[in-house]
């Protein structure tokens, strides 16, 4: 848990640093191309090709596509219908969609670990809901898009090196999951991007490294070696953690209006799924899929 959470607390600050100075006024597949490229070139020295299967480096790849490349297409665009506790509060579902792959990828059905994530998600429905707006739909249905991505990759790279046995360190085989996410955004910026809405100021290049070596660089490769570590309950759960965290944030440097309640009521509802998983439910509970 202690990779988990200390990513948590690394990316709380991403959203609001998306959502005010990049959203809208840098272009969105600019920003992913920038932040996965960053985030390769921390890694890429480490990268072993000896050692590794070819097989494995494509499923790593495909799933640093999914994860990464994919996701933060769907993420970027987010921000431009939806604000920042709107875009927090969407990702509430990423934990329900992270059971249910987990389970369909092992052919076993898990009520356990549904029931916390269902959990989950209700105490981050409790924080914020602010009603319908202008691209609210469209947005939902956007930021759904990074979440099931998201859920798809991280179950994939554990189920992975679940059944794996690698010779290789996580951090030596960690680029070929940094290339596939390069090659998804690379194509996406060469065919839909805008070369007239590049970073403009100091602080804008300044956030973009942040994002890409720490938050993505450092963020992604700890994320899922923690999610290796953790049974898929308290990986859904951990997912919906961000969205306290995240408001946190963005009241304390940015003062935006949350009512502080129901954060701190939904948080509680979020902690209290956490601890279920953690003290009374067994990994073991699964029920086999029948063929």
């Amino acid at each position: 848990m202690i990779y988990l959470s200390g990513v948590t607390l690394l990316w709380s600050f991403s959203f609001s640093l998306i959502g005010v100075y990049l959203a809208g006024q840098v272009d969105p597949y600019f920003s992913v191309l920038s932040r996965v490229l960053l985030a390769s070139c921390v890694f890429l020295p480490f990268l072993r090709i000896k050692g590794l299967p070819r097989s494995m480096a494509l499923k790593l790849m495909a799933i640093g596509g999914t994860q990464l490349g994919l996701m933060y297409l769907f993420y970027y665009q987010s921000f431009l219908y939806l604000s920042v506790p709107e875009v927090l509060l969407f990702t509430v579902f990423t934990p329900i969609y992270i059971t249910l792959i987990y389970d369909l990828m092992n052919r076993n059905f898990s009520p356990w670990y549904l029931l916390t994530a269902v959990i989950a998600v209700l105490g981050a429905i409790i924080i914020q809901f602010n009603g319908m707006n202008e691209g609210y739909f469209k947005g939902f249905m956007i930021i759904q898009g990074a979440n099931i991505c998201m859920a798809m990759g991280q179950v994939a790279y554990k189920v992975l090196l679940e059944k794996e046995k690698l010779r290789l360190s996580q951090h030596q085989i960690f680029g070929w999951f940094y290339l596939g996410a390069l090659t998804v955004a690379a194509t996406a910026y060469l065919l839909l991007g805008d070369m007239t809405k590049l970073p403009t100021t100091y602080t804008q290049w300044g956030i973009l490294g942040w994002l890409g070596i720490v938050a993505s660089g450092l963020g992604y490769f700890f994320w899922n070696k923690g999610a290796c570590k953790v049974n898929p309950g308290a990986l859904a759960i951990m997912n919906n953690a961000l969205i306290p965290a995240g408001l946190i944030v963005n009241i304390a440097i940015w003062n935006r209006d949350v009512d502080l309640t129901r954060l701190g009521l939904g948080g509680g509802v979020i902690l209290l799924s956490l601890l279920v998983n953690e003290y009374l439910i067994k990994p073991d509970r699964r029920i086999p899929l029948s063929n």
